[in-house]
C-alpha cells in the first residue's frame, strides 16, 4: 500500500497579507474624495462663491461711487489693487466651505464605520491620515485656485469698461491668487485634524466655524489691550493677511506680514494634525 504524504505549506504562504504602499493608499484616498457628494458640491460651491462676489465687490467697485469711477485718473498700482481685491474676496466665505469638508471627509467614514476598513488596510494608521490630508490638500488647491483665476478674470472683464485693469503676471497678482488657494487648502487640512480629534460632523463643523469666525469676533469685544494683540495671530486673521499683504509696506501692516502670516497657519495647521495624530494612535476605531 502507497503512503499519501500531505504537502507542507510553506509558512509565508499561509501568512501572506496584502497591505496597501503609500501610492496605494494616496489612490484609495483620492477615490474616496472624489466619489463624495460632499466634495463636488463643497467645491462647486467654492467656484460659484468666488465668481458671484468677485462680480459683485467690482461691480460696486466700479460703479456704485456716484455714478461710475474715473479708471484713467487711478494709478496703475492702485488699479492692480481693486481687481485684486475684489477677485480674492471669495475666499472668506470659501474658507467656511473648505473648512465643512475638512471635517467631512474624515468624520464620515466614523459615521458610516468605514474609518474600520480604512485602519484595516492601513493598520499603521498615519499613512491613512498622511493620504488624507495630501488628497485634500492638494484637490482644494486646484480648485482654489482655478476659480481664484476665474474671479480675476470676472473682475477684469467689469473694471475694463471704466478703464481699470491689471496685469496677472505682474505686482505679484499671480503670487496673491496662489496664496489664496494655499490657504483655502491649508484650512481644510486644518479642519480634517478637527474632525479626527472630534470623530463628529456636527462638533468638528462646529469647532472649526467657531475658530475661523466666532473667536475673531468675540476678541474684537474684549475691551483688553491683549484680546486685541491676539487677533492678528488669528488662523483666519492670519490667513487673509498671508496672502492680501503680499507686497504690501511691513509699515502698512498691524501684526505679522505676509511671509510671518503663513508660518502663524502652518503652526496653527500643524497643532491640528499633531492632536489627530496622537488621538488616532491611541483610540479604537
Amino acid at each position: 500500500m502507497t503512503t499519501i504524504t500531505p504537502t507542507a505549506t510553506h509558512p509565508a504562504q499561509g501568512t501572506r497579507t496584502t497591505r496597501l504602499s503609500l501610492g496605494g493608499v494616496l489612490r484609495s484616498e483620492w477615490v474616496k474624495l472624489r466619489s463624495l457628494r460632499s466634495t463636488v458640491w463643497s467645491y462647486l460651491i467654492v467656484i460659484a462663491i468666488s465668481l458671484g462676489m468677485a462680480l459683485l465687490m467690482s461691480f460696486s467697485m466700479a460703479y456704485g461711487m456716484d455714478g461710475g469711477m474715473d479708471g484713467s485718473s487711478v494709478p496703475a498700482a492702485e488699479q492692480t489693487q481693486l481687481v485684486l481685491q475684489s477677485a480674492v474676496f471669495g475666499v472668506y466665505f470659501g474658507q467656511l466651505v473648505v473648512g465643512v469638508l475638512g471635517v467631512l471627509v474624515i468624520s464620515g467614514e466614523y459615521t458610516t464605520g468605514m474609518i474600520r476598513s480604512t485602519l484595516t488596510a492601513v493598520p499603521k494608521r498615519l499613512p491613512a491620515l498622511a493620504g488624507k490630508a495630501v488628497v485634500l490638500f492638494v484637490a482644494t488647491f486646484v480648485i482654489g485656485l482655478v476659480a481664484n483665476l476665474a474671479a480675476f478674470l470676472t473682475s477684469s472683464i467689469v473694471f475694463a469698461g471704466v478703464d481699470v485693469s491689471a496685469n496677472l503676471f505682474q505686482d505679484d497678482v499671480l503670487l496673491s491668487l496662489a496664496g489664496g488657494a494655499l490657504y483655502l487648502a491649508l484650512v481644510a487640512v486644518f479642519a480634517l485634524g478637527v474632525g479626527t480629534m472630534l470623530r463628529s460632523s456636527a462638533g468638528g463643523i462646529a469647532a472649526v466655524l467657531g475658530l475661523l469666525l466666532l473667536l475673531p469676533t468675540v476678541l474684537q469685544l474684549i475691551p483688553a489691550e491683549w484680546a486685541h494683540d491676539m487677533i492678528p495671530y488669528l488662523l483666519s486673521s492670519a490667513g487673509m493677511t498671508m496672502f492680501t499683504a503680499i507686497g504690501a509696506d511691513s509699515a502698512d501692516i498691524v501684526g505679522p506680514n505676509a511671509w510671518q502670516s503663513l508660518l502663524v497657519v502652518l503652526a496653527w495647521v500643524g497643532v491640528s494634525l499633531a492632536g489627530a495624530t496622537v488621538l488616532l494612535k491611541r483610540r479604537d476605531a
